[in-house]
Parts: structure tokens; sequence; C-alpha cells
């Protein structure tokens, strides 16, 4: 049996939620904030892409940052519930607290980034947590069960 932390909040995370909040999110296809922004969308999930490089991920409007994004979601009555990270892992408990912040369900950080300490506030605040996993990955795990 696997001790793996994050197993129970990916099964929560992904049949619970809807609005998932992409930072990093990317136009450019050989990104792979793009392609798994675009599997979200191709399997049911809402994204908001946030970066401030951008305009329109796959016909969506992008924010430059989450606070924006969560006041557009909030307004249409779709409130982001994960914030999922493509940042480089230095950089990532900038984005965990913003979550916190927002009022977000869960942070679902990427393959590779890990960020003990911000993974330890984000569950202090009650938000669920996956760190170093995708959900590109781990949502056909899932549905296999």
């Amino acid at each position: 049996m696997s001790t793996d932390p994050n197993r129970a909040a990916i099964g929560e995370i992904l049949r619970t939620t809807h609005v998932w909040a992409v930072v990093g999110a990317s136009s450019n296809p050989a990104r792979a904030s793009n392609d798994v922004s675009r599997f979200l969308i191709e399997h049911g999930y809402e994204v908001i892409p946030v970066n401030p490089a951008e305009h329109e991920v796959h016909g969506c409007q992008a924010y430059p940052d989450l606070t924006a994004a969560a006041g557009a979601a909030r307004a249409a009555g779709r409130p982001i519930e994960v914030v999922d990270i493509f940042r480089r892992a230095d950089r990532a408990g900038h984005h965990v607290d913003e979550a916190i912040a927002i009022g977000a369900r869960a942070v679902w950080m990427q393959l590779g980034v890990i960020d003990e300490q911000a993974a330890e506030r984000a569950r202090r605040a009650g938000l669920l947590v996956v760190m170093d996993r995708c959900p590109k990955i781990e949502l056909p795990r899932l549905l296999s069960v």
C-alpha cells in the first residue's frame, strides 16, 4: 500500500473540483502548461489562464495574476477552486500564498515543483495540496481504478 501523501488529495481534487487557475499558462503548444490546460478543458474542467505575458490561452481570457483571475471568476459565479502552478519551485511559494489569499480549495504543484514550506502553509490554511504531480498523468490513473 502506498504512503504517497498526494494520493488522497489527488482523488478529491480531480473528482470534486471544476474551476482551475493555471499559473504559468502558455499559448505556446510546445509548453507543458499548454498541453495540460488543454487536457483539463477536454476533460470538463474550466481553466482560467494566469500569465501576465498572455492575453488568451485556448480561447480563454488570461489574467496577469491570481487576484485579477479570482475577481473575474467570483464575478462570474465560478470561484477558483484549484491553483495549478507551472512555475519554478523557488517561485511556487508566492503563488501558494496567493491561492490561500483568494480562498482556493487546493494547490497543485506540477512535476518538479516542490516547496515543502509552501505546502505546509497551504495545509495549515485548510487547502488540499498536491506536489510534484501532473493531472494529465493522474486523471487517467484515477479513472482506471
